[in-house]
């Protein structure tokens, strides 16, 4: 009894330690596999970006309206320092969470070679999409309504 107490106890531990798989702009961290259940987006854009800008205001949107069944990542395609990434996100109107780290190679995809690019993982956490070029409010919930 004692050694599978002491099992269990190390496990937790264990679990415990390990760094969590993303940190955002706002101090926030978590585990993807937290977030089954929900639709997320990881959205890439970048400053110079005309086309980032002009999609920005949807997305923001997507993850205020939708909030109960959507979670919106933005990440910024540059990798620029957090400092330079919290001054071009507030410039970009971005209220979403916005990743300090690329989350790419830990969800296993490919970084993209055009912006903007969207990212969906369904509820059970699986990309089932890259959306290419700006997305609209009405297109992601389009997009939502038929994955259902």
């Amino acid at each position: 009894m004692k050694r599978k107490l002491l099992h269990v106890n190390l496990l937790i531990l264990l679990a415990a330690c390990s760094p969590p798989d993303y940190r955002d702009l706002g101090g926030n961290q978590g585990d993807f596999a937290d977030l089954q259940g929900k639709w997320v987006l990881i959205n890439y854009w970048a400053v110079w970006c005309k086309p980032c800008r002009e999609e920005i205001p949807e997305l923001n949107a997507v993850a205020s309206q939708l909030a109960d069944s959507v979670v919106v990542f933005g990440v910024n395609f540059d990798a620029v320092s957090i400092d330079q990434m919290g001054t071009q996100a507030k410039a970009m109107g971005i209220e979403f969470a916005v990743l300090q780290d690329d989350p790419a190679s830990l969800l296993g995809y490919a970084r993209p070679e055009v912006l903007p690019t969207t990212y969906v993982f369904d509820p059970q956490g699986k990309l089932v999409r890259s959306l290419l070029g700006p997305q609209t409010l009405k297109s992601i919930i389009s997009l939502l309504e038929d994955g259902r």
